[in-house]
């Protein structure tokens, strides 16, 4: 069966700073039709950040949708004319001041393919050594470190929430365990 469906008209609801809202009209393998809600993103990127006393480096953020403080690894939105792994070493040093060295893919996945086309490239790096941290203007955050054992366990517990950090947490202890980092 044939699973495909063709774009038969986009129009442009929404477009924001980060995201842009699409409403399409499509036509089903079947040949019939119906409308189709798309939020284009330009992609993310995290980094799992081990010391070496084998803890991960996480940050508290509130999240405004959430309307809660969530506690993720160190991550962010791509910026245009740079590569995931440029934005994720950015991102490390901003929110935690961490210069990281054997950056490692732990690859990427679709945060929500229902409706949107967001990715998120996932890494894995050693931490070399701590500068001052270089937070965005109106960036709020609290740093701190967590050995990656009791990581994996709040992941299991479902103590960490986010999406992204239980992805890139359970494949660093994984490399980590196979002795890969």
């Amino acid at each position: 069966m044939k699973l495909e469906e063709k774009t038969l008209s986009s129009k442009t609801i929404y477009d924001g700073k980060i995201v842009t809202l699409l409403l399409d009209e499509v036509e089903l393998p079947n040949g019939r039709k119906t409308k189709r809600e798309v939020v284009n993103h330009p992609g993310g990127v995290t980094v799992a950040a081990l010391t070496d006393d084998n803890e991960l480096l996480f940050v508290r953020q509130y999240r405004y949708p959430f309307k809660e403080v969530v506690l993720e690894l160190p991550a962010g939105k791509l910026e245009k004319g740079t590569t995931p792994l440029e934005n994720g070493k950015r991102e490390l040093l901003e929110e935690t001041g961490a210069i990281g060295y054997n950056y490692i893919s732990l690859g990427s996945q679709m945060v929500s393919p229902g409706f949107c086309n967001e990715v998120v490239h996932m890494y894995m790096c050693r931490v070399e050594r701590f500068e001052e941290q270089q937070l965005d203007e109106g960036e709020f955050l609290n740093f701190e470190k967590i050995p990656i054992d009791k990581a994996v366990e709040m992941v299991l517990n479902n103590q960490i929430f986010d999406g992204k950090t239980q992805t890139a947490v359970l494949k660093a202890a994984m490399l980590l365990k196979s002795g890969k980092i």
